[in-house]
């Protein structure tokens, strides 16, 4: 697994030359869409500005809004792109794996990483998985490896629960700990690719909450099979074992809008998608051959190893010519942080990665396709402080330029029309799944779908502030130099107290305040800030009732944030009731 060189001259060696037929067409036809929304939006607000002349403040307010409704507009086209071919049939939604038309012909691997998890949960998904894969007639071809990171000390549990569960599973489960944790998840899968890689045509790659079917695994892997060209198949995992409020609303809303969003993506990056880093089948020679990171110069949090590897990985996989594709399978499952608290701890681990990948975007050799992913997952984190500085330099053009904020009908209407497209993805949800008769049970009926919706709209108009804030508060905390580390992600539900999470939220109450304030000076500029200032001003108590598992279950109670059951070929509750029994 040679390291690969991201300066100077791109490889000359293809292993596999891919063209992707017919995406030019659609990646011109989501760019033109975008920008012609995004300049038209742009102009409207430069004529609402102008009427006197633009003063410093319009000007500012012009170059961020520009960007900021581009990113809106694009994640617009790209939803309804996916609601079209969705509704049309064109694109069938997600589906099972096709089963292999003869046995499998090449072994394969599947790999979960683990760092200091809970030694039952994972297991308990071990056992299960195992079992699965035998049932679906793949036990002769596919082994499980368990690749621990985890301390010494939590490493003897891992080895005394994994001597349990191989002794009785029905394919071989191997586990090893590596004594230096080098480079992380990254590492840990090239220390096993540089070992034992050789030995397996394919690797399947999970993370140590991921949970698949052993029928999607057989599929997926009979697909590598057929398909010699491909590198990486990446599933769209769904979330399973939501508990708390925070889980369920999360867990609603990916079922709900999370197809339309995929089914869009899948449209227009073809063979040339991205990689998430679990829940995926990679070709292991492809990877070996193509994706040896290096440690890119100078400290963390912008140097040092790669963080978001996946990104990266992908791009090289296509730069060396191997087909990336996402593709849409039931069977495929992750579990989602338990509590907002813990969602914001691993989003800023991402960003540190995402802003990392930065360097990486003028690499030699990448595809435009490859550069527009890494640009995608830096611009997605853009946002947030963007908003910011819109809304900022918004009052600020009212309180020193002696200007009308939100006032003037032109200006509202673009405000208005922001509106509708971030919230145009959750009506195409409601009308995808109330247009098919399974679907809408599945979600409960008429009513409880459009219920959920409503308060999946509340929650997401709250949080959005809050979100905003935390996001601009880990920006500058990279900005100044500050990584991020590698802790073990918590997954158990923990209900976090109001006390404990206030002195962590004083800038997003302080924020609160100031915008408060705008009411004494413009009214209309202090309605449209509404809905921002409650949600930064509740956010102690809106990431403390959405972290309860009681406040889940009363509302579930009431249908509300029902999802489709998991297709996963066996009871998923079975875990949660070995994960007891080993407790006990």
């Amino acid at each position: 697994m040679p390291v690969q060189r991201l300066d100077g001259n791109a490889p000359a060696s293809i292993e596999v030359e891919t063209r992707p037929h017919g995406l030019l067409v659609k990646r011109m036809l989501l760019i033109t869409f975008t920008v012609v929304l995004s300049l038209a939006a742009s102009s409207e607000l430069r004529v609402a500005l102008a009427h006197d002349g633009l003063d410093p403040f319009e000007v500012v307010l012009l170059l961020i809004f520009l960007p900021l409704f581009g990113w809106i507009s694009f994640g617009f086209v790209g939803s309804a792109i996916g609601f079209f071919t969705l509704i049309s049939g064109e694109h069938a939604g997600f589906t099972a794996v096709p089963s292999p038309t003869s046995q499998l012909r090449c072994r394969t691997a599947v790999l979960m990483p683990v760092h200091n998890e809970s030694v039952d949960a994972i297991f308990g998904r071990i056992r299960e998985m195992t079992q699965s894969i035998h049932a679906a007639g793949g036990g002769e071809w596919i082994d499980f490896f368990v690749l621990s990171d985890s301390s010494p000390a939590h490493g003897q549990e891992e080895e005394a629960a994994w001597r349990e569960v191989a002794g009785e599973a029905p394919i071989p489960v191997y586990y090893r700990r590596r004594e230096q944790n080098i480079a992380r998840k990254p590492g840990n899968i090239a220390e096993w690719v540089r070992r034992f890689g050789a030995a397996y045509e394919c690797m399947l790659v999970l993370d140590a909450d991921s949970l698949m079917s052993g029928n999607a695994i057989v599929g997926l892997v009979s697909i590598m099979e057929a398909r010699p060209s491909i590198g990486l198949l990446q599933t769209v995992p769904m979330i399973i074992h939501a508990r708390t409020l925070f889980q369920r609303w999360m867990q609603f809303a990916s079922e709900a809008y999370g197809p339309i969003a995929s089914a869009g993506l899948v449209w227009w990056s073809g063979s040339e998608a991205n990689f998430w880093g679990h829940n995926a089948i990679v070709r292991t020679r492809a990877f070996a051959e193509s994706c040896g990171l290096p440690e890119l110069p100078g400290p963390p949090p912008f140097g040092g190893h790669i963080q978001s590897h996946d990104m990266v990985e992908s791009a090289l996989l296509r730069r060396r010519g191997w087909a990336v594709h996402m593709v849409m399978v039931r069977g495929s499952y992750e579990e989602f942080p338990p509590t907002f608290v813990d969602y914001a701890i691993r989003d800023r681990r991402w960003m540190q990665g995402n802003l990392q990948n930065l360097r990486l975007v003028g690499a030699p050799g990448l595809s435009w396709t490859s550069r527009l992913h890494l640009l995608i997952g830096v611009s997605a984190y853009a946002a947030s402080p963007g908003w910011l500085l819109l809304l900022l330099a918004t009052i600020a053009r009212m309180a020193f330029s002696h200007n009308e904020g939100f006032a003037g009908s032109t200006l509202t209407g673009v405000l208005s029309l922001t509106v509708v497209l971030l919230f145009a993805p959750k009506i195409m949800g409601i009308i995808w799944i109330l247009a098919n008769t399974g679907r809408r049970r599945a979600f409960g009926g008429v009513s409880a779908t459009l219920r959920s919706v409503a308060l999946d709209v509340i929650l997401a108009i709250l949080f959005a502030p809050v979100m905003m804030m935390t996001q601009t508060a880990a920006w500058l905390s990279i900005l100044l130099g500050r990584p991020s580390g590698w802790s073990a992600q918590k997954r158990e539900p923990r209900r976090i107290e109001v006390r404990e999470i206030l002195p962590y939220l004083r800038p997003h109450i302080a924020l609160g305040l100031l915008f408060a304030a705008v009411f004494l000076v413009d009214r209309i500029t202090a309605i449209w800030l509404c809905p921002i200032t409650l949600g930064l001003l509740a956010a102690p108590w809106l990431i403390s009732l959405t972290s309860s598992e009681s406040l889940a279950e009363r509302i579930s109670a009431t249908g509300l944030l029902h999802v489709p059951p998991p297709d996963l070929g066996f009871e998923a509750s079975k875990i949660e009731q070995f994960k007891t029994c080993a407790s006990d």
